[in-house]
């Protein structure tokens, strides 16, 4: 499911795992418009990060128009923890990291199970409501106030 080149970023590895040019990770759900795949250094027994097919670069680049790209996410994540026997969704931890706070630029979500289990010296980057990390929900709540950006009538030229 190759995305759009435009939409793509050569130089970036969520980019490149997206369109299925990294072998060595493994997709553990899709769709048409997102990729599924654990972290590299799980926090949690189960730690799955969900990725946009297009390249976005972080949760600040969103605005009242991703709402339903963002609850998109959440439910694959949701889904994939359903398909590995996670039932209890109260001891889930969903959300994504903000600037500067990303290793990766490209938005990823973070879906973290049991958050009960989350590894004491990782928790700190996990922690709701700080600087460094917001709920999906938290996020959806956020961006019904930031409207999208007004184009440069100058590119229309």
């Amino acid at each position: 499911m190759a995305t759009n080149q435009e939409d793509s970023d050569e130089d970036c590895i969520f980019c490149l795992i997206a369109n299925d040019r990294v072998k060595e990770t493994e997709i553990i759900k899709q769709n048409k418009e997102l990729v599924c795949f654990r972290d590299i250094c799980p926090a949690a027994p189960h730690h799955y990060l969900v990725i946009p097919r297009r390249h976005i670069v972080s949760c600040q680049s969103l605005h009242r128009g991703h709402i339903g790209l963002v609850e998109n996410m959440a439910e694959l994540g949701k889904s994939v923890l359903h398909d590995q026997g996670i039932i209890d969704m109260m001891d889930v931890r969903l959300g994504f990291h903000k600037p500067p706070f990303i290793s990766v630029n490209h938005l990823h979500l973070h879906v973290l199970a049991p958050s009960t289990q989350i590894l004491d010296y990782l928790l700190f980057k996990f922690i709701p409501g700080t600087d460094t990390f917001v709920t999906e929900q938290s996020l959806r709540k956020h961006l019904r106030k930031v409207a999208p950006p007004v184009a440069n009538c100058m590119s229309l030229f």
